[in-house]
């Protein structure tokens, strides 16, 4: 039974590593070897504000007069708003800030955010591109915390710090993907400061615009590009003072299908991007990828094979009492599973509820990935949860 054991260990090891090895390694290597940094000075590049946006008529006006009011020089600032063929008004609310230079670009037909910053891009001016949702409410000097890393010739992408609101709802998902995400905030400036963070954000993210490469429709955009900078030799810089708002998932349906569509997608840009995953081209980088993103992503079956080993050991007593702790842990998710939309619910139950729901996405991500289905879609029990406030 000497492989059984193999198996515990080797599985129960990595475990460890991905969430608590990780996080001080990275700590420690991100003090004592940090990347040399370029001192940055005041840098006003041409920039364009690139809003991708479907069938959000009601939000897009508030987020038009975010841009409108962001500290950064109007004649060096241009803003474009991408429709997805959106049929909600979106496009008219838009037109009516013409006038003050915000410029809509349409897709006739619905293909998709990256699809639409393809088409989008050749149409704009600026030195720098910023990435951003509809969504997404900028602080005022958000766009001049971003561009001053690009004084810095190597640096080839900019990740800002984005936020949840704290929403009147408080739904459970909306709590727990707040407690993840500031987790994921740490690691990137740990990650920044050691020597590159790892992929982009959707909501807030600039590139220098040679660096943008046309991707297919099913290009999950802010990995995959942030990938291929790395590999032309640049890196990316997180910065925390480039902060915007927005809301979380109100329900751990939706949290659970995004999830799905951005691991399937993350895991097929890796594969198109040559020599990304070799340890000797940029092993720094090489190191961050694997321990934050693939070896996360592999997670569950980490979990089944700690699982499965320790039920098979369970003659030992030290397995057993394994056994037995997993066993209270999913039994803990269960009880947050049966008591979503319950306020009285206990956050342990949800937290542990949310760690399961996330792995349970890394997996299907996955082998939607090896199967060549990107569509992201998937639909879990219970999708229709209730989250009463």
């Amino acid at each position: 039974m000497w492989f059984l054991q193999v198996i515990f260990w080797l599985s129960a090891g990595l475990l460890v590593y991905i969430y608590a090895g990780y996080p001080v390694l990275l700590a420690i290597l991100a003090h004592f070897l940090p990347r040399r940094v370029t001192a940055v000075s005041i840098y006003e590049p041409q920039v364009t504000l690139l809003i991708s946006a479907f069938n959000e008529a009601a939000v897009i006006g508030a987020k038009l007069e975010n841009c409108l009011a962001l500290e950064y020089p109007k004649d060096l600032l241009e803003v474009i708003v991408v429709s997805d063929s959106s049929n909600d008004g979106t496009d008219e609310v838009v037109l009516k800030y013409e006038p003050f230079g915000v410029r809509l670009v349409r897709q006739t037909e619905r293909k998709g955010k990256t699809a639409g910053l393809n088409l989008a891009v050749p149409q704009s001016k600026g030195q720098v591109l910023v990435f951003s949702d509809a969504n997404a409410l900028y602080l005022a000097n958000a766009i001049r915390q971003l561009v001053q890393h690009f004084a810095d010739p190597k640096v080839g992408y900019v990740v800002g710090n984005a936020r949840y609101v704290e929403n009147a709802s408080d739904s459970e998902s909306a709590e727990s993907e707040g407690l993840y995400w500031k987790l994921e905030t740490w690691l990137k400036t740990k990650e920044s400061v050691f020597y590159s963070v790892v992929g982009g954000d959707g909501a807030i993210y600039a590139i220098r615009r040679e660096l943008y490469s046309p991707l297919l429709p099913t290009d999950i955009n802010d990995f995959l590009n942030p990938l291929q900078i790395i590999n032309r030799g640049f890196w990316g810089v997180f910065e925390p003072g480039a902060i915007c708002y927005e809301e979380a998932a109100d329900s751990f349906a939706k949290e659970f299908r995004r999830k799905v569509r951005i691991i399937s997608r993350s895991l097929h840009a890796i594969g198109r991007v040559d020599g990304i995953l070799s340890p000797f081209r940029q092993p720094r980088h090489w190191f961050l990828l694997v321990s934050h993103k693939l070896l996360r992503w592999f997670a569950p079956l980490l979990m089944m094979g700690t699982l499965l080993s320790s039920l098979l050991l369970w003659s030992a007593s030290f397995f057993r009492a394994a056994a037995l702790l997993q066993a209270a842990f999913y039994l803990m998710a269960f009880c947050g599973w049966i008591l979503q939309g319950q306020k009285k619910a206990s956050r342990i139950f949800n937290l542990t509820f949310y760690f399961c729901l996330v792995n349970a996405a890394s997996l299907i991500g996955c082998v939607k990935c090896f199967r060549g289905d990107l569509s992201g879609t998937w639909t879990p029990p219970r999708q229709n949860v209730s989250n009463n406030a």
